[in-house]
């Protein structure tokens, strides 16, 4: 089941989009107000017809009830609700996040329109997996206890003389043993049991047998948090970064967007506007050498020498002697709507950081384009601010995902 931001979960029984069962809605519902406190991932509201539904929010990404039900909540950006289309833009954003797995996505993980958004997952992950079983998978000398008919090793007296007081046949030792039965392998191990049976593609089925073949010699990890603590990604283990940061993604579910709750099989969800923010910042690195993001040097006011109410601007650029910020908005914005729905409080916001950066004179809020706004940029004030004599000047401009690039000229430099 595919739907955008902001569109209804349904329940009644009816095969229709958007409908779904009562126990699989009972079950999300449940996940939404364990969550609620810290993040609304969906909103629990009422319809005219239908009672209780689940609002999709500015969260996107895939929900797994534990009958395998899958939900996708996509981006409402792309021309036409084409739902491929909203997988590439989703791709893109995810591809510029900051210690993740999504580094490696490429074009053929969107060849069928209808392979759904965990599948993609797994099979990136099956992709990276592969990369390092024809490296090689790694071994070690691994320290073994065992009570045997032999002496090999060291004898561990204490432990000898508890067990084997009837036994005199018997060492218990403690020896070195050179295996793949490492930390590293019993997590990816582990994540293969975990996905084969949460999958529903023939193909990615078929490929993680194969590996579970080339890892059955392997134990799965017992307490895989404890494993990943032990993990040391040192220049030996470089080739296993990307699969563990994805089999802490799939067995965490919380690399993303920490959760709770048990009622759910797997959730994997982002905040949209951290998204957009990491995407458009991306794109200005591009553009400036210079680019400080959540920056936290001023404060908006100070007291006995302590700054009170930090800002963070999202961007921050320095370039030529001058300072450019800009803040990014994922927010569709409406010609039809007072002010085209820019809000009086995102106003205010830059008229603070414009105020306290004193060597700023430009301003930026960065919207996603949309159908529903003609033209690329609005233009605000450009008064001198109290605290100098400088103009401030902000403008309202337009970010295009579909052709990645910002629609009005004056915030790039190409």
């Amino acid at each position: 089941m595919i739907i955008k931001e902001y569109e209804f979960l349904q329940c009644k029984d009816e095969k229709r989009p958007h409908f779904i069962t009562h126990q699989n809605f009972e079950a999300i519902e449940k996940f939404v107000l364990e969550n609620e406190p810290t993040a609304e991932y969906l909103k629990l509201t009422t319809k005219k017809g239908f009672g209780k539904v689940l609002q999709a929010q500015n969260f996107v990404g895939v929900i797994q009830t534990k009958d395998g039900t899958t939900i996708e909540i996509l981006p409402k950006i792309a021309q036409n609700n084409d739902s491929k289309q909203a997988k590439e833009i989703l791709f893109k954003m995810l591809r510029t996040l900051r210690n993740s797995p999504f580094k490696s996505f490429n074009s053929a993980h969107l060849q069928s329109a209808k392979m759904p958004l965990f599948e993609i997952f797994i099979t990136m992950f099956l992709d990276e997996l592969a990369k390092l079983v024809q490296r090689g998978i790694k071994s070690d000398y691994i320290a073994c206890e065992e009570n045997l008919p032999f002496l090999k090793g060291k004898l561990k007296m204490g432990e000898h003389i508890k067990h084997n007081v009837v036994h005199k046949e018997r060492f218990f030792i403690e020896y070195a043993e050179f295996s793949s039965e490492r930390v590293e392998n019993r997590l990816i191990k582990t994540s293969l049991q975990y996905l084969y049976k949460r999958s529903t593609s023939n193909r990615n089925q078929q490929r993680i047998r194969e590996f579970l073949f080339v890892f059955d010699s392997i134990s799965p990890s017992v307490d895989f948090k404890t494993d990943f603590s032990k993990v040391k990604l040192n220049r030996q283990m470089k080739d296993y970064e990307q699969v563990l940061i994805w089999c802490k993604t799939f067995l965490e579910n919380n690399s993303f967007s920490p959760y709770k709750g048990s009622d759910l099989s797997f959730a994997l969800l982002f905040d949209m506007n951290l998204l957009f923010e990491s995407y458009v910042a991306a794109y200005l690195r591009r553009q400036y050498e210079h680019i400080t993001t959540q920056d936290k040097t001023h404060h908006l006011a100070y007291e006995n020498g302590s700054g009170k109410f930090r800002l963070k601007p999202d961007i921050v650029i320095h370039h030529d002697g001058q300072m450019i910020i800009a803040d990014t908005k994922w927010k569709i914005l409406d010609e039809a709507k007072t002010n085209n729905g820019v809000s009086q409080s995102d106003m205010y916001q830059l008229y603070a950081y414009g105020t306290k950066y004193e060597q700023c004179s430009d301003m930026f809020l960065i919207y996603p384009k949309s159908s529903e706004i003609n033209g690329s940029h609005f233009h605000y004030f450009n008064k001198p601010t109290c605290e100098s004599n400088q103009a401030l000047n902000l403008k309202v401009v337009f970010f295009d995902l579909l052709n990645n690039k910002v629609c009005d000229d004056s915030l790039c430099r190409q």
